[in-house]
């Protein structure tokens, strides 16, 4: 978007500078009215524009529910040290020629082996079916874990930062996207009031021309190179005013407001002065959000390669149980079990400490060695990263300068162009000068006048993006 602003900018200049087909007789309805002047946009100072777009751009509000779903993430493994409850119900009918008791075993319900063997009879009955029910309720609380949950909790946290500095670096991004539009929208104004002066100048011109035509004081050339200056610098009115309209179009896109076009209010601050080069450059490693996102994300995957070694650890966990159960085998020794074992009336309860160890698992062990080589790899990023983002503020800050003192020239630029114009409309309406002497001395002037436009606007912009990249809020 960034780019758009700068070119909507230059579009206002580019336009008023070049020749059209209206120029050569080309005439427009006196009814019809241009779109660009169709309606009168909503003025905005950049504070305020600055403020709508960081609480309404749909990219920026995206980064910040990435950070937020970071965060619900980090609270996963930290839920493990919550106890877990559990609950089974089941029925089975099938032989039971080794225990009085079948069940399944299930990952919710911590339930002990509880039975008895059955003894064969010679009849045949072993191949006669039985039922087993159980319905069970289990707690199971992590006492301690040798570090893992923490180790888990620790690379989350890490990629919650991650994730914040992320969104950081898109709100300077937003930011300066706003900034640059709003500076092109004022440049695109000052391109046309240059315009519009050279205009009204001309048009005044013509009028003097024509009359002293009538007159006998001028000859008739003066009067058709008047009309055709006249016809020139229109169109160099509309098109400035299209350029406006396109700046204006770009800065309502870039702030997010649901207006088709938004002005910029004449306010602006003054432009900060440059801090030390080598004072910007030491502030990138603490202050620039794209490098510490990558060292971010280097510790994040250093702390997923903890975790993953955390793993192997044992585990202490308590378990606690409360169970019904039945058998309808017969038992090799007292009675059988009521309603042959479809009602679980037979109470349990157990209380225990468990002691679980991955002593090696292959699996981790890859997974440790590839994380381990990613991190080599976020390692070299930071190193781009860091080369990159120097590189950036040098230039921004060489280009700044290039274009604060650029500004002193074109200044005296549009000075002398003024005193030049002056001469030259006071040797013409003394009858000294020609047509020709005024109309080289407007183009002249109205020259001059862009090109201070635009270097302003070039300098409003290139000290917005070292601001970005020093991460000033300014």
């Amino acid at each position: 978007m960034h780019v758009l602003s700068r070119s909507a900018f230059l579009l206002a200049c580019l336009l008023v500078g070049e020749p059209s087909a209206l120029a050569e007789g080309a005439t427009r309805p006196a009814s019809e009215t241009p779109l660009w002047t169709r309606e009168t946009p909503r003025a905005v100072g950049l504070d305020e524009a600055l403020a709508y777009a960081q609480a309404n751009q749909p990219s920026l509000r995206a980064a910040l529910d990435r950070v937020r779903a970071a965060r619900a993430d980090a609270r996963i493994p930290r839920a493990r040290w919550l106890p877990s409850v559990g609950a089974a119900a089941e029925l089975f009918e099938g032989t039971a020629n080794n225990t009085t008791a079948a069940f399944l075993g299930t990952p919710e319900v911590a339930l002990p082996r509880i039975g008895a063997t059955k003894v064969i009879d010679s009849n045949g009955a072993a191949w006669r079916p039985s039922a087993s029910t159980l319905a069970a309720v289990s707690l199971t609380q992590e006492l301690y874990d040798f570090g893992r949950i923490g180790a888990q909790s620790a690379a989350a946290d890490a990629a919650v930062e991650s994730e914040r500095y992320h969104a950081e670096a898109e709100r300077l991004g937003i930011r300066l996207v706003v900034k640059e539009s709003y500076f092109a929208v004022r440049g695109a104004k000052a391109v046309l009031r240059a315009a519009r002066d050279a205009y009204e100048r001309t048009r005044v011109h013509s009028d003097m021309a024509e009359a002293g035509v009538k007159s006998g004081l001028f000859a008739p050339i003066e009067r058709t190179r008047a009309a055709a200056d006249l016809a020139r610098f229109e169109v160099n009115r509309m098109r400035a005013e299209g350029g406006l309209a396109s700046a204006e179009v770009v800065l309502a896109a870039a702030v997010g407001v649901p207006d088709r076009r938004l002005d910029a209010k004449e306010e602006l601050a003054d432009i900060p002065p440059l801090p030390p080069l080598d004072q910007a450059i030491a502030a990138i490693a603490t202050r620039d959000p794209l490098l510490l996102e990558a060292r971010a994300r280097l510790l994040a995957q250093q702390a997923v390669t903890r975790a993953i070694v955390a793993e192997a650890r044992p585990e202490l966990l308590l378990t606690g149980t409360f169970s019904g159960r039945a058998g309808g085998a017969v038992p090799n020794a007292g009675s059988g079990a009521t309603y042959a074992g479809y009602v679980p009336d037979v109470p349990n309860w157990d209380l225990g400490l468990v002691v679980r160890w991955p002593l090696y698992d292959p699996v981790i062990a890859a997974r440790g060695r590839a994380s381990a080589m990613r991190e080599q790899a976020f390692q070299s990023d930071i190193a781009t990263a860091a080369q990159q983002e120097v590189s950036a503020i040098q230039r921004a800050y060489l280009t700044t300068q290039v274009a604060h003192d650029a500004l002193v020239g074109l200044q005296r630029s549009v000075e002398a162009a003024q005193a030049n114009y002056a001469q030259a409309e006071a040797r013409w309406k003394a009858g000294l000068g020609t047509a020709l002497e005024l109309a080289d001395a407007e183009y002249l002037r109205t020259d001059a006048e862009i090109q201070l436009a635009g270097g302003q606007f070039e300098l409003s912009r290139a000290r917005a993006v070292l601001g970005k990249l020093l991460a000033e809020d300014s």
